[in-house]
This record gives structure tokens, sequence and C-alpha cells, in this order.
């Protein structure tokens, strides 16, 4: 059985101990919860290469006591020959290689900007403290993870026809097996200058040139003045207020709105008790219509058909929750994304909280490792569609739609809470499994997490839009919902990958911190 951690120092959550431990010798060596959540950004790209990387795209939610939160875009647009004549003959965007590394990098610009919103809180810490544990790790070595092993081998086939993937994902040409020490030389080089030149150096500096060079070189259309381009953004997040507190979510291009709607809705909807087939076919069918909703609007910020946050309005939310039928499941031919992306959360002693979500879209992205740097490429804008006329049609300089939406909240008694998960269309859902099992239903932190999870629609590599439930739950709530016309498919598992590796911090009034950490992981909560 988990518990509940409690501390009162600080926490880093994290999908992999070592990213969570990253995290929390920074805060023990007095660093902010921005800082640490860098640290453990680095440490996760390198000991969690299939999950995300340098190459990818990352957003952030930051909270300051008394202030209101922040939110960061550090979403990569399309490059500027990322049009229909570069993919002339092709009826979709190529899912691995260059051709699907199209859109700019922008993790490394959000924790840049990250940290610019942090250095109002006092002295910094150098980057070479914030990179150190990624740089050992990247030079000593990682232990393969299972999940690594098992995407490794299941997608290795494809994946070795990218450039660079099988000089510096395989060993030997083989597929790496738990346990076994990968090390990723090139990538600790590339660690280290940015902890000496800064982090605007893989944008407009040496590591810049380097790799722009290098993905020309292999057929992608990113270019250097793409990389010149580029700034990670500051926006005002979304919001929605339930009778206890506010939630915090991003706009577009993240289907944050959806998250945030789907707990609106459910709280209209409330349940009795909590993991009942109220609760379930509430949140299932609150999600349904969320993603009605999402897939309708959210896009290119610049092109989003309705301002997301009237969607939030209390009369929206009361129309959508008012057509949902208690008793019987609207009919489901949904046509979700997968994503393979991770969640962080970091409190710091003074309370200020940090919500992160940093992702290479697919397993490993698109596959592509840069020769000189050694950055695993994503694969995010794959999600464009090659019709102009489309919503999220592709065109230079638009922003892919985006599952990732990190969560914050703000409780009417002063309590934060960070909390979020991997797992693209599954993301809103354990997030509104987790909050209303905590917050609404009062259900510990801890046991909120570990709780069976469900998931509607597709998950990694597969085609079915089914209801897919964890093998932990009671064969009559199972049946019931089969009853009610849900497409019910029980896993084989009791704690499967499918449903993602979620986590949460709690901080209350008084400076006690709650942390916990999902048991499907390989990670922990890690607190000071």
């Amino acid at each position: 059985m988990l518990h509940t951690q409690r501390s009162y120092g600080g926490s880093c959550v994290a999908p992999h101990h070592l990213a969570a431990s990253a995290g929390r010798d920074v805060l023990k060596q007095g660093g902010n919860a921005v800082e640490a959540m860098v640290a453990a950004a680095a440490a996760i790209a390198v000991v969690y290469p299939h999950m995300n990387a340098l190459g990818g795209d990352g957003f952030w939610l930051i909270h300051e006591p008394g202030k209101a939160p922040i939110a960061i875009d550090a979403c990569g647009p399309a490059a500027g020959l990322a049009d229909a004549d570069f993919y002339a003959g092709e009826t979709q965007i190529p899912e691995r290689g260059p051709k699907a590394a199209l859109t700019m990098a922008g993790t490394i610009g959000g924790w840049h900007e990250a940290l610019n919103v942090a250095s109002a809180w006092g002295k910094q810490l150098p980057l070479t403290t914030l990179l150190a544990d990624a740089i050992h790790h990247a030079e000593a070595g990682i232990s393969v993870t299972q999940s690594q092993e098992a995407l490794t081998a299941k997608h290795v086939e494809r994946l070795s026809q990218s450039p660079g993937f099988s000089d510096s994902l395989l060993l030997n040409g083989q597929v790496p097996r738990e346990g076994e020490r990968l090390r990723q030389p090139r990538l600790a080089a590339t660690l280290k200058r940015l902890a000496e030149a800064g982090l605007d150096d893989f944008y407009r500096g040496e590591l810049a040139a380097s790799i722009a060079k290098d993905l020309e070189a292999v057929g992608s259309p990113l270019r250097l003045a793409d990389f010149h381009d580029y700034r990670a953004q500051r926006f005002t997040p979304l919001e929605v207020t339930l009778q206890d507190a506010t939630l915090y979510n991003l706009p577009a291009p993240t289907q944050g709105m959806a998250s945030l709607m789907i707990l609106g809705i459910y709280e209209r909807l409330k349940a009795a008790e909590p993991n009942g087939f109220d609760h379930l076919h509430g949140l299932i069918e609150a999600t349904k219509r969320a993603f009605i909703l999402r897939d309708q609007n959210v896009t290119d910020p610049d092109r989003v058909p309705t301002p997301l946050q009237a969607l939030l309005s209390e009369e929206n939310i009361g129309r959508e929750a008012a057509q949902i039928d208690p008793q019987r499941a609207l009919p489901w031919p949904h046509e979700p994304a997968p994503g393979d992306t991770i969640w962080m959360g970091t409190v710091d002693s003074e309370g200020r909280a940090v919500s992160f979500i940093q992702s290479i879209y697919w397993e490993f992205g698109s596959g592509v490792v840069l020769p000189e740097s050694g950055v695993l490429w994503q694969n995010r804008g794959i999600s464009f569609s090659l019709n102009p006329d489309d919503l999220r049609g592709l065109a230079p300089g638009r922003k892919p739609f985006h599952t990732l939406n990190p969560a914050l909240a703000k409780f009417n008694d002063g309590r934060t809470m960070v909390y979020g998960t991997m797992g693209g269309e599954g993301q809103p859902q354990t997030q509104a499994a987790v909050f209303s099992r905590y917050a609404l239903h009062g259900m510990p932190l801890q046991q909120a997490i570990t709780a069976p999870r469900w998931l509607l629609g597709r998950t990694w590599g597969e085609t079915s839009t089914n209801l897919k439930l964890e093998a932990r739950f009671d064969e009559s709530l199972v049946s019931a919902l089969a009853t009610a016309g849900h497409d019910v498919e029980v896993l084989p598992d009791a704690f499967s990958d499918t449903m993602g590796h979620a986590g949460g911090i709690v901080h209350h009034p008084d400076g006690l911190i709650e942390s916990a950490h999902d048991p499907r992981s390989n990670g922990g909560a890690a607190s000071v």
C-alpha cells in the first residue's frame, strides 16, 4: 500500500525516480519550484528517452502565492518550409522519419522563459547546477526501464529506419533490455553546452547552427531561421470556477479546455460516492461532451473559431451537463490522438508551485536522432492535416494541436494543487479521475491516483475507441456500464500503462506539502 508523502520543505513528483530526485536535490540547495522543475525536466529527457527529449515541446503553469497563475506555451510551430509543396505526393504527413520532424522544439525555450518568471523571486542557481544530474545520467548511463524496452521492441522495425535512431537508442543493433546501461555521450555534450553558454544557445547560438544543419541534412523542413524566430510565450491560463476551487489549464493549441470542462460538467452531476457507476458514467459522458467541443474548436491559437474561455462559461457548461443521460451512454464514434508524454509537479517551501508537461508526441517522436547533438526530435507536426481547409490544416508558422495540458487548482480554503498525467486522450480523463476523487469525494491523494482508472478512446498504437477499464474494477460495475451502452473492454492488467502515469502535490496554508505518484510508472515523490 502506497501512502501520501508529507513534508514541509518542498517536493517534486515525476514518472521516473531519478527526475524526482534531481528536482528534490535542487530544492535542498535552496532552489525554487521553477529551478527544481528545470532540473527534473532535463533529467527526464535523459532517463526516459521513449517519452520525451530536448527536441520536444512543453507547457507550464506557474503559481506564486497571492498572484494569478502564469501559463507558458513552449510549443514549436511548423517550419517555414512545411507546406503542401514540401509534402507533394503524400496523402498525409509521414508518421516517422525526417518529414515527421517538421515543428520547432519549444521545450528549452520553455525552461528559459520559466526561469525568467522566477528571476523575480531572488538569487538563482546556475545552470551548471540545474543540469548537473541530467549531464551525469547521460554520461554515466541510464538503466533501461521496462517501458523503454517494450516500446523499443514494439516499434524498432519502423524506428530503425529513422536517421540516428539505431546508433543512439539501440545497443549493438539490438533492443536494449530492462536493466542494461545506455549511455548518451552526445546528449551529455549538448547539455554541457547549454549549461555553459545558456539555454538560448539552442535557438541562436552554436547549438542552433549544429542542430539546424543536421535537420536539413537528413531531410527535415526545419532551418536555422526557424530557430532564430522561436521564443516561448506567456499567456493567461483558462479557468473554470467550481464550488470550492478554481481550476486552471492551458489555452489553445492544447486540450486544456476539455480538461476544465469535464470537471465543470461533472460537478453538476456529482455522484454520492466515488468509483461507482454514477461517478464513472458521469465523468465518461462529460468527457464525450468536452471532446466534441474540443475537436470543433481547438487548433492554432490564431485560428480558434470560438473563444475557449467562453466555452467554459457557467451557461455553456450547464447546457452540456443537461444533455447527459444519467443512465445511458452517448454513442461514441470518435477519432482520438495517441501521445507519449510526461507530467511533473514541484512545490517549494514558499508555496510556489509548478505544473509541467513535456512531450515528443508519439513514443520516440520522429525517431530522428541528430548526429552532432544527440537530440531526438518530436513528431508533433503529424497532427496537422494536409487538407488546407481543415481546422488543423498545415501551414508554415502554425502551431499543431496538442494533447498536453498541465493542471493547477486553487482551493477556497487556501490549498494549491498541481496534478496531471501523460497519456494523450487519457490526460483530461485521468486529471478528472484524480481531482474528483481527491477534491470532490475526499479520497487521500495517493489513493486517488492508485485507484483503478479508465480510458475512453485509443491508446498507444491501437485503433479501438472503446471504454477500457483496469482489471481491479468490480464485475458488477463493469456490467452496469455495459448495460448503459458503454462499449467496455476490461484490460488484463490491474495497473496498466494504458492509463498513463499521474502525479499530484497539494500545498496547505500551514505549509504542509502532500505528494503522491503513480504506481504504474518508474517514478516517485521526492520530498524535502
